[in-house]
């Protein structure tokens, strides 16, 4: 079997579960982010002053960024504001270079109770296309009249000083090449082209790539909650946004106020158990939406569930050996077979778009499926790649995870895959192979969170998630001790926004009242 360079563990898809199911082909904007030179942060034309008493908490070598007085200026054609915040390169070095991420707020127009602080996901999902995109949608009207809505992009994504590696044509091509990965020579070849594209990260990047790590990530978000004058940090993390809570609520107890985990990642497992989760839970996912499909008219996939998802498994050997064509004269091969396949996964609200993408498959267009695999990649009909999510997702987890590369664990994590999700787990394997030669070692050991805080943390799971299996929630909310559960009984990748009035209801409650809801609540 051939396979194009593994595909990364997908928790960044999730903004195809934030936007409406006819937007495959929505492009976004990209910007970039700068190093600066030396020295603590200074500030630009302010039009709000810093909160002594939060300043005079913080750590005394980070006060200058605490103090850092934040302009916020009318973008988006006026409906947000937004603004670029000072943040150490290292911090271990806080007096060393800085770099600034980029910041976007929808001001409230209620009464203010403070700032709720979003991550969509990833890593490498952008919180300001998030909050400028999906917030007025996805957030509740009680929530959005009593806090500004602040959304970033984390270091090293999008405009946050970006990591930085390929051309457009060089993705194009990188993502059209297939490699037989269970043989020495396809995996070898894998190797030494996964080492061409970081020695171009290095090159593309600079230093910033040594450090976006989500333990800086977090340090991150208490300088933005500082300069957002909120003397605890309100947050609502989707996914890999739960990592980043959890890791703050770790690093920084005292300073937890509201904190929702939505599709919860738990920190204590390693790359290979996470992996080994995500191709279980997509392949129960992908059973659901065929069973579903079949109770459909125009379903293209006949007989019984199992009988559905071993023709979806036939088409994807059979575009392995030879690959659809699509309109645009590219090909899908079995990879990009499978990467528009699980995008859909991540909110039933697209499996009608699915269905349409394999009933063209079937009769031998690969178009919709393509369409699919380059929405999950963020490339847009003209060609153009809207963000940079793909490299950022990779460079951040080699930084949080040690990850096994030796050829003989790989081939075992590939058998095992397999047995565990006959249908995608081969393209789940052989992930050491992103990290081998990345040039930054991990920084980071999976452990469970530790959070000591007063305040309670509320964590959500739902019951079909394919990228965040529901366990992880409960296994977070264990770790956490001082929070509740919330288990939503639906399918696709997390709850709050896109779930019923049950979790909406208990999430606004929370935040908005302070009231937490009942341990262990399902709805």
């Amino acid at each position: 079997m051939k396979s194009a360079r593994p595909q990364p563990r997908p928790f960044r898809s999730l903004t195809i579960g934030m936007r409406a199911v006819g937007a495959v082909a929505m492009a976004l904007t990209l910007a970039s982010c700068s190093l600066f030179g030396g020295g603590g942060a200074t500030s630009s034309a302010a039009n709000g002053q810093a909160d002594p008493a939060i300043v005079s908490a913080a750590p005394a070598e980070l006060r200058s960024y605490y103090s850092q007085q934040v302009d916020w200026k009318p973008c988006e054609e006026g409906a947000f504001q937004c603004a670029k915040v000072k943040v150490p390169l290292d911090y271990s070095k806080p007096d060393g270079d800085r770099i600034e991420l980029a910041a976007i707020k929808l001001a409230t127009k209620g009464d203010k109770k403070g700032s709720l602080l979003v991550n969509p996901g990833g890593p490498g999902g952008s919180g300001y296309d998030f909050v400028r995109d999906a917030a007025n949608t996805n957030i509740s009207d009680k929530v959005r009249s009593a806090y500004d809505i602040v959304g970033f992009d984390p270091r090293g994504v999008k405009r946050s000083a970006p990591v930085t590696c390929l051309t457009d044509k060089e993705r194009d091509a990188s993502r059209a090449k297939s490699y037989a990965l269970d043989t020495d020579a396809g995996l070898n070849e894998a190797l030494a082209d996964n080492k061409a594209i970081a020695a171009k990260c290095v090159e593309k990047t600079g230093p910033v790539l040594a450090h976006i790590d989500t333990a800086s990530a977090a340090k991150d978000l208490d300088i933005l909650r500082g300069v957002v004058n909120d003397p605890k940090l309100n947050y609502l993390g989707y996914s890999y946004g739960t990592l980043l809570g959890s890791t703050y609520a770790s690093l920084f107890p005292d300073n937890v106020g509201r904190l929702v985990l939505d599709g919860a990642i738990d920190p204590s497992l390693s790359n290979e158990e996470l992996t080994s989760g995500q191709a279980k839970a997509f392949d129960k996912a992908l059973h659901s939406y065929v069973a579903k499909c079949q109770q459909t008219s125009g379903c293209p996939l006949t007989g019984s569930t199992e009988h559905g998802v071993q023709q979806i498994r036939n088409a994807i050997s059979a575009a392995e050996t030879n690959p659809l064509p699509a309109k645009d004269g590219r090909t899908v091969s079995g990879s990009t077979f499978v990467s528009g396949l699980i995008i859909p996964l991540y909110n039933n609200d697209n499996w009608p778009i699915l269905t349409r993408a394999l009933g063209q498959a079937l009769s031998g267009d690969g178009t919709g499926m393509l369409q699919l695999a380059d929405f999950g990649a963020d490339r847009d009909p003209s060609g153009t790649y809207t963000s940079n999510s793909t490299f950022a997702f990779n460079a951040i987890n080699c930084l949080d995870y040690p990850m096994v590369s030796d050829t003989a664990s790989m081939r075992a994590e590939d058998q095992k895959l397999r047995r565990e999700s006959p249908t995608l787990g081969y393209f789940f394997a052989y992930g050491g192979t992103n990290c081998e030669d990345w040039p930054y070692k991990h920084v980071r050991t999976p452990a469970p969170a530790a959070y000591k805080g007063s305040a309670p943390i509320v964590v959500i799971g739902t019951t079909g998630d394919p990228a965040t299996p529901v366990e992880w929630s409960g296994s977070l909310r264990k770790q956490l001790g001082n929070a509740s559960l919330l288990t939503w009984k639906g399918e696709g990748h997390t709850a709050y926004g896109r779930s019923n009035s049950c979790i909406g209801n208990a999430v606004d409650d929370y935040l908005v009242d302070g009231k937490a809801p009942a341990d262990n609540t399902v709805c």
